[in-house]
């Protein structure tokens, strides 16, 4: 897989974690514990595009 690709999926991940959290955020009682863990996902996907960011400049 090439670095772009990697790149094109890691974005569709983050995008659709973005759509969990705001989810979840919203509803009557969030969990805490599962908002938590979605936004460390978030955060990790984030840190990766990053990094593949500059191995591809």
């Amino acid at each position: 897989m090439s670095l772009n690709t990697r790149l094109d999926a890691l974005k569709e991940r983050h995008a659709s974690l973005e759509t969990r959290i705001f989810d979840e955020d919203h509803r009557p009682q969030p969990d805490a514990e599962t908002l938590m863990r979605l936004k460390v996902e978030k955060l990790r996907l984030k840190e990766e595009m990053e990094r593949l960011r500059t191995l591809v400049n």
